[in-house]
């Protein structure tokens, strides 16, 4: 049965306060009762610092637009993978509009910044967004997580501005490694320009072993890979000193 799990009535028990648990990650700086249905209603944005609306039986988009700024959004946990201090998401403005950021500037190379959704656990999913890289020395730009189980084990795939690429990988024990292409072999991904400070879109479509790259409407390439079989959380994902925003999330889930 096709179902996901959304986060309905609200209460700001501590807006200042994050708890690390034991993968490393923390939560979210709001609690809720979690109710699980097998489709996903419009939830009323007076309830929720993330406005997530339906646009079908199975499709939700969310947006920021009534986020409070400078705050991790509710619904949402932060997570770290590899070497690093810091992780900063929160809600920000970006030209009028608000956006969902990635701040850390100051992380190592082998740092990975994550934020998970917490009302979605899925296998088979289609996810879309638009990002944008702001800054960052080592790295720039970012992407999607996908059947996170935990901060050492899950799918990523990102777009670099740095080296306009996008590349997709699975993060396995803590250890990351880039993925074959279909038909192609072992590319390190695709060249693809990513130019920095501009609004792009990344899609990707999750169907059992086999994912689907999209930038911008374009469809890049396909990998297939058995390592991670069964539902897990999404969300976004950075490395090291990548500044980088998103918004417009839209999540169809295919289970």
């Amino acid at each position: 049965m096709k179902k996901i799990i959304f986060l309905k009535s609200l209460l700001i028990l501590c807006l200042g306060c994050n708890q690390t648990n034991q993968t490393g990650s923390e939560t979210s700086q709001a609690e809720g009762v979690n109710n699980e249905v097998s489709a996903v209603p419009a939830v009323d944005s007076s309830t929720t610092s993330t406005n997530t609306t339906s646009t079908n039986s199975e499709t939700m988009r969310i947006t920021f637009d009534d986020a409070p700024t400078g705050k991790l959004p509710q619904g949402w946990s932060t997570h770290k993978t590899g070497q690093g201090n810091t992780i900063r998401w929160e809600v920000v403005e970006d030209a009028g509009n608000k956006v969902f950021a990635q701040l850390t500037d100051n992380n190592p190379s082998n740092h990975f910044n994550v934020a998970t959704l917490d009302n979605v656990n899925a296998q088979n999913v289609t996810l879309e967004t638009r990002f944008k890289s702001i800054k960052g020395k080592i790295d720039q730009g970012g992407g999607f997580v996908w059947r996170f189980k935990d901060a050492n084990n899950y799918y990523i795939v990102r777009a670099n501005s740095l080296e306009d690429n996008v590349v997709l990988y699975k993060v396995e024990n803590g250890k990351r490694t880039d993925l074959p292409l279909v038909g192609k072999g072992r590319t390190y991904g695709a060249d693809v320009k990513v130019p920095t400070n501009s609004w792009h879109t990344i899609k990707l479509e999750a169907k059992d072993n086999l994912f689907t790259v999209f930038i911008n409407g374009k469809e890049l390439f396909q990998v297939e890979d058995q390592t991670f079989t069964s539902t897990g959380k999404v969300g976004f994902w950075s490395k090291a000193d990548a500044v980088t925003y998103f918004d417009d999330l839209q999540i169809t889930v295919n289970d």
